[in-house]
């Protein structure tokens, strides 16, 4: 695990949530493993707090555990977890911790009678939460407030590199709608394309702040891929998740209106393994994004289960997973995006780096196709976001300013539902008629 504390922007929502809360819910942070949860939680329980305890239930002792077996006594078990960890509760001023909390279920449904106690703050986190045998006959507590946690965006990256002022700059330059110009874009293409090696995994982060290593970064992100194929077996035996989750790269590349199912695994559509989609959706280290079946303001309504693509939650693993059959000599990806040298059939990185833009910022991922009807080759939609009542288009490319054929076409089918139109470029930020022509790193600002 990373020993490094990385600044996070989480650290505000856990303010917040202690603030506007006062104990009377729980905070349940979600996310993929070893993306940060449970250091940022420490830290956060260090500084906001008198003392805390921090009850890690994936090798937490038999004792602890069967605490939570009865809980009628509660003066019992704070007792006996000031024994076990050798720690004072304080009323009002201690928080506790119930790390990787799917190991226990029963402690998470104790969440509504210690919160109703009202002595101590609780904050929960763990991943693959929602997946059954985790929630298997327990009561899922209506007192908690649930909270997704990302892998760190290009902000975060900035920061741990000890750049406090691009994001700033960049957020009110795409605000202003002004050019940085192409020199400067350059260097900011090169410090993303950085970004989209190296991910936001705090563990890979801080290797690469160590070493200046990307063979030694790209050891530590397999091993974080190896710990997903772990959980991936754990939960489907068939090894049916962990087949989906490896062929992403290859589904991506062959550029098709969705991820092909029976490519993958034979005799099977995408109707038959949709509760497979929906636990590599619940363990965060996939997203998900829907074809809209009508692209409007109430696009959420309109997914179709059935049609989807798959992308990483963390593009530096992604960059990893592509090539994780071969040595790491043999990853061209390295060397070719980081010179700005990538080839059109790697272009599908600055995708799922889009992807997980988007996402982090908390919007759900749609996408949207339609015949081309002088070609056999459909249009496009690469993402679709919901704002005002309207419909947002977004096109990515991967390199520079040509044509925007898609959203050309959706324009003319849906001109009265567009509040705004995106092509996401490598370029500098400009403005052709009455699209907005942006580089990648000004995505988040959308």
């Amino acid at each position: 695990m990373a020993k490094t504390m990385f600044k996070r922007k989480i650290y505000n929502q856990l303010l917040e949530w202690k603030r506007d809360s006062g104990g009377k819910t729980a905070l349940l942070i979600e996310g993929a493993r070893r993306v940060g949860k449970s250091t940022i939680v420490e830290h956060f329980a260090k500084n906001e707090y008198e003392s805390y305890i921090l009850i890690d239930f994936s090798i937490a002792s038999k004792t602890v555990r069967e605490l939570f077996n009865d809980i009628s006594d509660l003066n019992y078990i704070f007792l006996q977890l000031q024994l076990q960890y050798k720690k004072d509760l304080h009323v009002r001023k201690s928080l506790i911790i119930f790390d990787e909390v799917q190991f226990c279920p029963l402690a998470r449904q104790a969440i509504k009678s210690l919160v109703k106690d009202h002595r101590y703050d609780y904050i929960e986190t763990g991943s693959l939460i929602s997946i059954k045998q985790n929630v298997k006959d327990i009561l899922i507590p209506s007192e908690e407030r649930r909270i997704n946690m990302y892998p760190m965006d290009y902000e975060e990256f900035s920061w741990a590199l000890g750049d406090d002022t691009t994001a700033r700059i960049i957020r009110k330059m795409f605000e202003e709608k002004k050019s940085l110009g192409d020199e400067l874009n350059r260097r900011l293409m090169r410090d993303f394309r950085l970004y989209m090696l190296v991910g936001g995994m705090p563990q890979v982060v801080e290797e690469y702040l160590d070493s200046n290593n990307f063979r030694k970064v790209d050891l530590v992100k397999r091993d974080i891929l190896k710990l997903y194929e772990d959980d991936f077996i754990k939960i489907d035996p068939t090894g049916k998740t962990s087949l989906l989750f490896h062929a992403i790269p290859a589904q991506l590349n062959k550029n098709a209106s969705r991820y092909q199912v029976s490519s993958v695994l034979e005799n099977e559509r995408a109707d038959t393994v949709r509760s497979l989609i929906a636990q590599m959706k619940d363990s965060r280290t996939v997203l998900v994004s829907y074809h809209a079946n009508d692209p409007n303001a109430g696009i959420s309504g309109n997914r179709d289960l059935g049609r989807f693509k798959l992308f990483l939650a963390d593009t530096g693993l992604f960059t990893t997973l592509i090539f994780e059959d071969r040595d790491f000599t043999e990853n061209v990806i390295y060397d070719k995006l980081l010179s700005g040298k990538l080839g059109a059939n790697l272009g599908y990185l600055y995708e799922n780096a889009a992807a997980q833009i988007l996402a982090a910022n908390g919007n759900e991922l749609f996408y949207y196709t339609f015949p081309n009807e002088t070609t056999r080759h459909n249009y496009e939609v690469d993402f679709l976001l919901a704002r005002k009542n309207k419909v947002c288009p977004i096109e990515i490319k991967s390199s520079g300013y040509k044509t925007h054929a898609s959203l050309d076409a959706f324009s003319e089918k849906f001109s009265d539902r567009i509040l705004q139109k995106y092509l996401i470029y490598t370029k500098d930020f400009r403005k052709d008629k009455d699209i907005i022509c942006a580089p990648i790193y000004m995505l988040p600002f959308i």
